[in-house]
């Protein structure tokens, strides 16, 4: 860890990546209190880049290898395919002490180390979408160099993105498979309840807000600490509507497709990260 952060002060971070992860990392950066001139942002498509810098107010137009040399904390989020690329260009430049987030996913720890200067400070993060409204879940693994204030300083980062929570990087493929791919399996919910409410009569429009604020609203009561199962039966008159309706997702074998399809996940995490 650099002098500058041992001292407190906030450190300079460079985003090398600015598509909709890199853009949710920024705009929790600066929601967490991060001045606009300690962030600067790498990203290849021009208009891209302009369009943050309009949006943000930071700094673009840099290469990596020059963002990397003036930063404290270097943010990697780019596609997994060209994480090699651009840990080669910036190796030579970091400076001792520097911070290396790695937001790609499949790409293990040890990639990062390997190509890294030796001791260089490697945490893995596994985000999810949600994380650009505030309502992420994120889940992060320290290198074979990252210390507990290494940890402290990314949590900080990412506080504005939700909740973030600590595992061992063995476990980063079973994150995946709940948090990392669970938006989607939520968003098929919500489309599944929206078409059901267009075949029992109700608008589209009308369905999906319906679906949309339903599935927020029981997340939010989830989050407060009761078990699930509690809470469902207390939606659970006896004989009644929801008893009838957990009836068939039961005899469908939904809960056991969730199952399969978590695992589906988790496997095919474990082989993007074998290659």
């Amino acid at each position: 860890m650099t002098e500058e952060m041992r001292g407190g002060s906030t450190p300079a971070v460079a985003v090398l990546g600015g598509g909709v992860m890199g853009e949710a990392l920024l705009s929790a950066l600066l929601t967490a209190g991060w001045p606009t001139h300690q962030v600067e942002v790498v990203e290849q498509h021009v208009p891209r880049a302009d369009e943050l810098a309009g949006r943000y107010s930071v700094r673009t137009g840099a290469t990596g290898a020059q963002a990397a040399a003036r930063a404290d904390v270097v943010l990697v989020a780019v596609k997994p395919n060209v994480v090699a690329t651009v840990l080669d260009e910036i190796a030579p430049v970091l400076r001792g002490g520097t911070v290396v987030v790695s937001v790609a996913a499949g790409v293990p720890i040890a990639a990062y180390e390997q190509r890294l200067p030796a001791g260089t400070p490697v945490v893995r993060v596994m985000p999810n979408t949600p994380a650009v409204v505030g309502k992420g879940a994120s889940a992060i693994a320290p290198g074979t160099r990252a210390g507990e204030g290494h940890l402290l300083l990314v949590e900080r980062m990412l506080t504005a993105t939700g909740l973030v929570v600590r595992v061992a990087e063995k476990d980063l493929d079973a994150v995946t498979a709940i948090s990392g791919s669970g938006p989607a399996y939520a968003f098929y919910l919500i489309d599944a309840m929206a078409e059901a409410g267009v075949l029992l009569g109700l608008t589209r429009d009308l369905a999906t807000r319906l679906a949309a604020a339903t599935v927020e609203g029981a997340g939010a009561l989830a989050v407060q600490g009761e078990h699930p199962a509690v809470l469902r039966e207390r939606v659970s008159s006896p004989g009644g509507t929801t008893v009838a309706a957990v009836a068939e997702l039961d005899a469908h074998a939904v809960r056991a497709g969730v199952v399969a399809a978590a695992r589906a996940a988790y496997e095919r995490s474990r082989e993007l990260g074998a290659h």
